[in-house]
C-alpha cells in the first residue's frame, strides 16, 4: 500500500487547458473517486497519474516518488489502469492466457502459469477460461479479465476509469463487489472515476468533485445522503443524484 499526492496537475490539449491546478492526496489503502459531468477531466487525470499523457505540468507522487522519476517498468508494477470498455480493453484476437502472459514476460515473473491460474481465481473465473477469447466471454466476464491482467503485476496503485459503466446493472453490482473484496484482501489503493453517485457512495472513503478541469470540493462520503456540500455546483449534482434515486 503506497499514498498517493497529486500537487498542480495542469493539462492542455493546444491552446484548450483541460486541467488547472488539480490537487489532492489519497492514503495508503484508500479508495478516492473523482466525480463530475463528462468533460470535467476526471479521466484525464488518471491518463496523467499513469503517464498515458505526458504533456502536463505540476507533480505526482507516490509513495514519496514522483512518478516522472521513476524507471519505467517500476512505475508499470506500481501503477495499473482498469479502462472503461472492457470491449475494446482487449484484443479480440488474443487468448486470456496471452492476454495474461504478456505482462509476466514483459517484466521477467516467473511461475507465470501459476500466477496465471491465481490471478482468474482472484476474479472469480474460472481457470479454464484462459483458453477462450473475448468474443467467448460476456461482458462482465471480460472486465473480470481486464481486472486480472491489472492485478497480475501485483500493483501498489489501481486507477479505474469508470469500470463498471459499459456493464449491465446486475453485473456491476458484481463487479464493484469483486473490487471491494480484492482491496480488502491486497491492500491496494484505488481512485475511481465514476459519474454515479451510488457507486462512489459503495466503494470510496472520500471523493471530489470536478467541474471544467478544477476540483471544486472533496468531501467524505458521509456528505452524499445529506447533500453536505458547499460549493454550489456540487450540492446541485449530489442533489440530482438523490433525485434520481428516490425517483426509481
Amino acid at each position: 500500500m503506497k499514498p498517493i499526492a497529486v500537487k498542480d496537475l495542469c493539462m492542455s490539449f493546444g491552446a484548450v487547458q483541460v486541467l488547472h491546478d488539480v490537487s489532492f492526496d489519497v492514503a495508503a489503502g484508500e479508495c478516492f473517486g473523482l466525480v463530475g459531468e463528462s468533460g470535467s477531466g476526471k479521466s484525464t487525470v488518471l491518463r496523467c497519474m499513469s503517464l498515458l499523457q505526458g504533456q502536463w505540468t505540476g507533480e505526482v507522487s507516490i509513495g514519496g516518488v514522483r512518478v516522472r522519476d521513476m524507471p519505467l517498468n517500476d512505475r508499470c508494477r506500481m501503477v495499473q489502469m482498469v479502462f472503461q470498455d472492457p470491449y475494446g480493453s482487449l484484443h479480440p484476437r488474443h487468448s486470456v492466457a496471452t492476454v495474461l502472459s504478456e505482462p509476466l514476460k514483459i517484466h521477467g515473473l516467473d511461475r507465470a502459469n501459476e500466477r496465471m491460474a491465481q490471478a482468474m481465481i482472484d476474479v472469480g473465473l474460472p481457470v479454464d477460461f484462459l483458453d477462450r477469447f473475448p468474443h467467448q466471454l460476456s461482458g462482465g466476464q471480460r472486465q473480470r479479465v481486464a481486472i486480472a491482467r491489472a492485478l497480475i503485476l501485483e500493483p501498489d496503485v489501481v486507477l479505474l476509469d469508470e469500470p463498471t459503466s459499459a456493464l449491465d446493472v446486475s453485473v456491476q453490482a458484481e463487479i464493484l463487489n469483486l473490487l471491494s473484496r480484492l482491496r480488502t484482501d491486497k491492500g491496494f489503493t484505488y481512485i475511481m472515476v465514476s459519474h454515479d453517485l451510488s457507486v462512489v457512495d459503495h466503494m470510496c472513503e472520500r471523493f471530489a468533485v470536478m467541474q471544467s478541469g478544477r476540483i471544486v470540493e472533496i468531501l467524505p462520503r458521509e456528505a452524499i445522503p445529506t447533500n453536505a456540500a458547499r460549493d454550489p455546483y456540487a450540492r446541485e449534482l449530489i442533489g440530482a443524484s438523490l433525485a434520481y434515486e428516490r425517483a426509481v
